[in-house]
């Protein structure tokens, strides 16, 4: 089978073989937070957020994008959203950003910049939820904003396999490579990885799940000695790190 070359046909291939099944499960050991969303919620998301950064921020096809945010299954989500709509993930010091997202922690030095570029805030609360207090002017609040964006998205100008998806020091990929790569070296069948690394950071634990038709289990602020339980209840096959 020939793999896809962009995040929409990756995503499209998906959907169309197993949109109930489990896509990403996140694990927040620390608060005890559980979130699993299947192929079909995990799209609604990345349309809702791939609607804001194109139709409402005015992103565009090659434009520069951070994410700025700890393990999270918002930063899932933000990843394929930026790939969706033909966005380069950079680095939060990249001199080009035409956008970034961030989270509580860096809010205050982001809002400082908003003059600059978009900046969209989470408050990395369950269920998405806004801020409990008033983002700083400038600031899109991801709480507020991204529940009214449509759950479907074409973008008017579609990524093409050449478009960079990621250009980072030390790590540049077209959406064609990036795809190629994580086929090459993906799960097993339906295989889950569990992960205590930053998608962000590394985005082939997102990769590699998504296009061999497998999951992540994403675990954040790991708590070692609960690690391989979680392993065990949530029928994981692969580990990152291994």
């Amino acid at each position: 089978m020939t793999t896809p070359t962009t995040f929409p046909a990756v995503l499209a291939a998906r959907l169309r073989t197993d949109p109930g099944q489990p896509l990403v499960t996140f694990y927040d050991h620390a608060s005890g937070e559980r979130v699993e969303l299947s192929v079909t919620t995990w799209a609604n998301w990345v349309a809702k957020a791939s609607s804001l950064l194109a139709d409402e921020l005015g992103l565009e096809r090659g434009d520069r994008i951070a994410v700025d945010l700890p393990p999270h299954w918002l930063g899932t989500v933000f990843l394929a959203a930026a790939w969706n709509c033909g966005l380069t993930i950079a680095a939060s010091d990249d001199a080009d950003l035409a956008a970034v997202v961030c989270g509580p922690d860096g809010l205050d030095a982001w809002a400082e910049r908003s003059g600059d570029l978009a900046v969209l805030a989470s408050a990395l609360l369950p269920l998405g939820v806004r801020f409990a207090d008033p983002v700083p002017a400038g600031v899109t609040d991801l709480g507020v904003d991204i529940w009214s964006q449509p759950d479907a998205f074409q973008a008017w100008d579609p990524p093409q396999p050449d478009d960079l998806a990621i250009e980072v020091p030390g790590r540049t990929l077209t959406q064609a490579e990036l795809w190629s790569e994580a086929a090459a070296t993906g799960l097993v069948g339906s295989g889950r990885l569990l992960a205590v690394a930053d998608p962000v950071a590394e985005p082939a634990i997102l990769c590699e799940p998504l296009v061999s038709g497998g999951s992540l289990v994403l675990v954040a602020r790991a708590e070692p000695e609960r690690l391989e339980a979680t392993y065990v209840a949530e029928h994981a096959t692969a580990r990152f790190p291994a």
